[in-house]
């Protein structure tokens, strides 16, 4: 896997999390996917590149194999999500 290959994994990745994440501190979200979530993103879901909600699909599917703080981020990305709509 090249480099640039590796970079488009964790971008796309980050931006599907960043992108479904309801926090006031978008820019924290965003970075803080990307950290705890890129390695987990290209081991289970390289193969899903460039499709972005395939590459979400894929993480939520890989759930219980993530790493613990990539599976943090996205239960708390999913709850925001949750209270969001409950409050609509």
């Amino acid at each position: 896997m090249t480099i640039h290959h590796t970079s488009k994994i964790a971008l796309l990745f980050a931006l599907a999390v960043a992108a479904t994440a309801l926090s006031a501190r978008p820019s924290l979200a965003f970075s803080e996917a990307q950290q705890m979530c890129t390695g987990d993103a290209m081991r289970f879901c390289g193969h899903e590149v460039p499709n972005v909600q395939r590459i979400t699909a894929c993480m939520v599917r890989h759930r219980a194999q993530l790493s613990p703080g990539c599976r943090a981020v996205m239960e708390r990305e999913g709850a925001a999500r949750r209270r969001a709509a409950a409050a609509q």
